[in-house]
């Protein structure tokens, strides 16, 4: 499946950032397209909605988290 990233999707890391004191799982929002969408920069919260960490990160370090159930189409590989 390919997604399109977009700004204020909510993603997680697939990867773990320990440099970062950020671990695989973690969620985070897209707040900004970089590098023509190669690049997004994700910003990590806490419960109470402050700001821990902000980074650019790669799509192959994210991933969407969904809502909605998909399509069957959506799931096809591309």
């Amino acid at each position: 499946m390919k997604d399109s990233i977009k700004l204020l999707d909510v993603v997680a890391l697939t990867v773990s950032l320990p440099e970062h004191n950020l671990w695989r799982g973690q969620v985070g929002t897209v707040v900004e397209i970089l590098a023509y969408g190669n690049a997004f920069e994700v910003e990590f919260s806490d419960g109470d909605g402050r700001t821990y960490a902000s980074l650019g990160l790669r799509s192959d370090q994210i991933m969407i988290l969904h809502y909605d159930p998909l399509s069957t189409r959506e799931l096809v590989p591309a």
